[in-house]
Order: C-alpha cells, then structure tokens, then sequence
C-alpha cells in the first residue's frame, strides 16, 4: 500500500510546459539559420582570396540571428509556465 502512495506522489512532472518547448524550438529553429547563413564563402585554392566572406549576410544578419535565437532560449527557460493569463 505504501509503494503505490509513493509512486502516486512521485509521478513524473515536466519543468517547462508546452509553450516552453515551442519557443525553445523556435529559438533553436533561429539559431540553426543563423549558422547555415554563416557558413561558405571559402575557397578550394589557397592562394585566391574570396571577398564574399565579408558579405552582408555574413557578417550582419546571421550573427544577429543566432543572438535573437539565444535570447528567445533565456525566454523560454525563464518563461513560468504555471502563469495563468488574465481574462
């Protein structure tokens, strides 16, 4: 009788709700195109220089990208998911 009060009492509950996770992903989602942004522009001879690794894009917009995704994940964590909304 005891062990299956316990086990009752210590049902598995998740730390973030729904909308947690959805931002998380969000986040992450905002992260991951910020690096894919980031990344080419090289060049397969060592000895030729390639000035699209100074492109806007890649210097501007995906570091900006992948710093709005960080800070839509501190959201997310620190978003309380037990608030309720006022009506």
């Amino acid at each position: 009788m005891g062990e299956q009060k316990r086990k009752e009492e210590s049902k598995s509950e998740f730390i973030f709700g729904k909308k947690n996770y959805k931002f998380l992903f969000i986040g992450l989602a905002f992260i991951v195109v910020g690096f894919i942004l980031m990344s080419g522009g090289g060049s397969d001879d060592p000895n030729v220089f390639d000035e699209s690794i100074y492109s806007w894009r890649r210097i501007r917009l995906a570091p900006t990208l992948v710093l709005i995704g960080f800070g839509i994940q501190v959201y997310a964590i620190l978003l309380n998911p037990n608030k309720e909304t006022k009506k």
